[in-house]
């Protein structure tokens, strides 16, 4: 059973919520890429998890929504390293910076006003352009 997770002091994910499988990997490695099953996946049933709160659960599957399969469960792959191990603790990185960029809510935006400033100047550059335009125009011969 892999260690637990620690996301920050809030989050800790239980090692017994994770699972691992293998599979051959693509790419460089010479003859191992036919014969050592160097690819990692990690398997997390994100629904069934009482480790994360609901909100940022929420929020982590609107963000990675492709992440999660038919049967529910939260999938990170790594084939990034020749070696399982290094695999393996790649997907858990890629899982905990996953969930940390998730975990703080994102800022509320406040309406904002534009400046006096900011509107006469922005008007003033209107008139500007009107009248360069306006003097590009023929003569009118009335």
């Amino acid at each position: 059973m892999p260690e637990p997770l620690v996301i920050n002091r809030q989050i800790t994910i239980p090692g017994g919520e994770l699972r691992f499988s293998y599979a051959r990997s693509s790419g460089p490695g010479g003859q191992n890429v036919n014969k050592l099953n160097t690819k990692a996946r990690l398997h997390w049933r994100l629904s069934e998890s009482q480790s994360l709160p609901a909100a940022v659960a929420a929020r982590l599957r609107e963000r990675f929504g492709t992440r999660v399969n038919d049967a529910g469960e939260f999938v990170v792959v790594s084939e990034r390293h020749r070696e399982q191990a290094r695999n393996a603790r790649d997907c858990l990185e890629k899982l905990r910076a996953m969930i940390l960029s998730v975990a703080t809510p994102p800022a509320v935006r406040k309406k904002s006003r534009p400046t006096r400033g900011s509107i006469e100047a922005r008007l003033e550059s209107k008139r500007r352009n009107a009248q360069r335009k306006r003097n590009r125009r023929p003569p009118r011969l009335d």
